[in-house]
């Protein structure tokens, strides 16, 4: 089945039940909210359970401050709000009273990415993979639908230690079941191609498959890896792939510099330099527009994954016959 006729879920809805239900179970749970819970949907936790919702208003870098402050008395913060004030406006905050000491706090960064709706530019992110990877001791993850999201969360709370999540605005097609198993330095493998391999991250894994289809129509076999964790990152598969299809195309909804591209071209260049193109936004600033519109200007929907993986079958061709 394709990716497109697939049932489709909101990553927030899936999100909002499960931080709920952390809240209500684990005694360690607060809720810390940058004045957008209906946006995220966190005003669940804020209607069922007040005593584990802290408002902190739309002062980013004091919410993660306090979450830090939490964090040291053996609580477990999460601090959700938008993916942009998350990743720019608290980064002093999170590097040093965060990640430097590795404490436990969960930050969700929610309406990630280019495809946000109509709220504009300034709530679009294009570089928080590449902000947050760059932070030592931090974990990145992001989620490619609504199923993974509330594995992820769950693996989240056991783990002890700064945890980013990227999470997106919008409905996506259900990729995985219920007995799915979060790991978060695996990926996974969910098509097997012999000719390229398509590596993907977040939501732009649905698309990856959707071309995938389209290049088998072409005669191209693309195996397609979905990545949740970008940091740590499954160095082993990403290599084992480059060696078998000698050809990779990476996808994001983010910017092409510092992101999961940039990760995995640091891995092939070290270990096994293979033929790649990369599927993301160019050295541009985002703009709002319609979802649509904006995958066509910023040239990430389907049908550019698809030419990529044409573009870097030719060039493995070209260069190893």
């Amino acid at each position: 089945m394709q990716a497109s006729q697939l049932k489709t879920a909101s990553m927030r809805d899936s999100f909002s039940e499960t931080l709920y239900q952390l809240a209500v179970n684990d005694p360690r749970v607060f809720v810390l909210d940058g004045d957008l819970a209906t946006s995220t949907k966190i005003e669940k936790v804020a209607k069922e359970c007040p005593q584990k919702f802290l408002q902190m208003g739309i002062a980013e870098q004091n919410m993660l401050s306090v979450a830090a402050g939490l964090a040291t008395t053996g609580l477990q913060p999460w601090a959700v709000t938008f993916a942009a004030f998350m990743s720019k406006r608290a980064l002093d905050q999170i590097q040093v009273q965060i990640a430097q000491p590795k404490l436990n706090v969960k930050m969700i960064g929610a309406y990630s990415g280019l495809l946000t709706g109509v709220t504009g530019k300034t709530h679009q992110a294009l570089e928080d993979i590449a902000i947050f990877r760059s932070l030592a001791n931090m974990t990145v993850l992001a989620p490619a639908d609504s199923v993974e999201t509330a594995k992820m969360m769950e693996w989240a709370n056991q783990y002890d230690g700064p945890v980013y999540i990227r999470l997106a605005r919008d409905n996506y097609p259900i990729l995985f079941d219920d007995s799915y198993v979060f790991k978060p330095n695996k990926g996974v493998v969910l098509n097997e191609g012999t000719d390229l391999t398509i590596i993907s991250t977040g939501t732009a894994t649905s698309r990856a498959l959707e071309a995938a289809k389209i290049l088998k129509q072409n005669n191209i076999s693309s195996a397609v890896v979905h990545l949740p964790s970008i940091k740590p990152i499954d160095q082993e598969l990403i290599i084992e792939m480059a060696v078998k299809t000698k050809a990779i195309v990476t996808v994001e909804e983010h910017s092409i510099y510092g992101g999961l591209g940039g990760a995995i071209a640091e891995i092939l260049a070290a270990n096994a330099p293979t033929p790649i193109e990369f599927v993301g936004v160019k050295d541009r600033n985002s703009e709002s527009a319609s979802n649509e519109a904006l995958l066509e200007k910023y040239e990430i929907s389907t049908k550019y994954i698809v030419e990529a993986g044409q573009r870097v079958n030719l060039r493995k061709n070209s260069d190893f016959n």
